[in-house]
């Protein structure tokens, strides 16, 4: 699988996750810290970043479970607008 398919598959599953709103290339690569352009051609294949695939590579070794987890831990340590409870998050 090309790491192009995977930006796609999270970024659809990052909409779903959002009660099916469709989120801009433009808003995915400001949440993300880079330019637009820059996201585009990860999801057309055109670059990716250097640590994408060893990154994926080790996510792969995870068993469901740890996965989870890992994604669990990972979103603590995030920043995320603890004002907004509701399950219709915005994207910001």
């Amino acid at each position: 699988m090309e790491s192009s398919d995977l930006f796609n598959i999270l970024h659809n599953a990052v909409e779903a996750q959002y009660l099916g709103k469709k989120i801009s290339q433009k808003e995915m690569a400001e949440k993300l810290g880079v330019s637009m352009r820059t996201y585009q051609d990860w999801r057309l294949g055109n670059s990716k970043p250097q640590a994408v695939t060893a990154i994926f590579k080790m996510l792969a070794e995870l068993d469901e479970d740890d996965l989870v987890h890992l994604v669990k831990k990972i979103s603590k340590g995030m920043h995320y607008d603890k004002a907004d409870t509701s399950r219709e998050r915005s994207f910001r």
